[in-house]
């Protein structure tokens, strides 16, 4: 495990961490996706699937670091001051935050790179940003090619989300609420609540295909116009308030970047520039 102290990120780099292993940088905990690849999307076959999964071949020639869980309500305050509007569906420090849009995300992740600098836990060739999306369905993954990285079933046991599990999995009682961060078992790479809970903000536009590749990333290319003329970013992982079909690894939904929602929150990722 690595702990965050002054310059300590640079000698847990040259050690080459593990997948898993974990880092804290201006009260963040992460966690270490390493460089990989990996097939990105849905088989024809997977329950659920939609036309925007077909696969796709992915490199990541760089590793980096994921929020060990989505970001707190409590991070928030601390980092970016008072909510956008109040938290209705699960309050309290331990819960995610929601009621934030892409902007908000962004300005959160600027100020927390200044802090992350200032403090010594980065230096000037690392930020934290939001995951693209080949970056998160990989660190959602860690390495399964199932429909979640729970298996090809997904319970109320391991995920907050409302309505009928996935393809059979165990029914159970769920809050029908955003649940505090980490309550829910995390998957091989340590990574809490990427199935469920919170809808989560990625950086990516939203594209009708994949971005496949070496190091995919759709932060300028705006994709695929709206009815209205509007675009949109790219969300994951289903919520609190979907069925568990949502919740799968490859599912993937737009939302128009200006707006907010009770069941979209985010989590961050720490990448060199």
């Amino acid at each position: 495990m690595f702990v965050s102290r002054r310059g300590f990120l640079l000698q847990a780099l040259a050690v080459s961490p593990k997948a898993g292993d974990e880092y804290t940088a201006a009260g963040m905990r992460l966690r270490w996706c390493p460089a990989g690849r990996f097939r990105m999307g849905s088989p024809p076959g997977e329950l659920g699937r939609r036309p925007d999964e077909e696969q796709v071949d992915v490199t990541l020639t760089r590793g980096f670091w994921i929020g060990q869980y989505e970001v707190t309500q409590a991070q928030w305050t601390r980092i970016a001051g008072d909510f956008p509007q109040p938290m209705d569906h699960g309050a309290g420090d331990d819960y995610p935050v929601y009621w934030v849009n892409y902007a908000d995300t962004e300005r959160f992740c600027r100020i927390l790179t200044e802090r992350a600098r200032a403090n010594g836990h980065f230096d000037a060739n690392w930020e934290f940003r939001l995951p693209t999306e080949a970056q998160w369905e990989y660190a959602c993954r860690a390495g399964t090619t199932t429909a979640s990285a729970f298996g090809n079933q997904l319970s109320h046991a391991q995920a907050n989300f409302n309505g009928e599990p996935y393809n059979g999995g165990r029914a159970g009682s769920p809050p029908n609420t955003a649940s505090k961060v980490g309550a829910y078992p995390a998957n091989a790479w340590g990574i809490h609540d990427m199935h469920g809970n919170m809808f989560e903000w990625c950086r990516d536009w939203y594209h009708a295909r994949l971005p496949g590749g070496t190091d995919p990333e759709l932060f300028t290319n705006k994709g695929v116009q709206n009815r209205d003329g509007t675009y949109s970013r790219v969300r994951r992982g289903g919520a609190w308030n979907d069925p568990g079909v949502f919740c799968r690894s490859a599912l993937r939904l737009r939302y128009e970047p200006e707006r907010r929602s009770d069941h979209i929150g985010f989590r961050v990722v720490a990448v060199r520039t």
